[in-house]
């Protein structure tokens, strides 16, 4: 496997109606990780931690450079977050090939305007159905 930089990734995601979008070109950076819980066993008589794995979630943050309400753009598919009851969304992240994607709720459609004018967005995601996130 080559070493690759996150240069020409494509993210997809489900508007309202449930058509992918692809936002790559609208959004600035994201981040995702696929975080494991663990609960800790360690008895008195250990001297060191003990751990079970438990359940693995996939979460996700999309930051957008500008708000754009152009057809099928980044506003269209995210303005029903705060709007309509929490439905989950096909949320596809691809890095050369590589594809993250599951079902995932989108939490907030939160700006920031700063004091120059820029209008600035963050949209959270949490895994929605249960189902593992792996590489494909």
């Amino acid at each position: 496997m080559a070493k690759e930089s996150g240069v020409g990734m494509v993210i997809a995601i489900d508007d309202a109606s449930g058509s992918a979008r692809t936002l790559s070109d609208e959004l600035s950076s994201c981040d995702w990780a696929n975080p494991v819980a663990m609960q800790e066993v360690t008895g008195v008589g250990q001297s060191a931690p003990q751990r079970l794995a438990l359940l693995m979630d996939f979460t996700a943050t999309f930051n957008g450079p500008a708000f754009n309400d152009a057809s099928n753009n980044t506003h269209a598919v995210f303005k029903t977050i705060s709007s309509a009851a929490a439905v989950a969304r096909t949320v596809s992240i691809t890095v050369s090939g590589q594809a993250l994607a599951d079902e995932m709720f989108l939490t907030d459609y939160a700006f920031s305007r700063a004091a120059s004018g820029e209008l600035t967005y963050t949209v959270p995601a949490s895994l929605a159905d249960g189902t593992l996130t792996g590489w494909a």
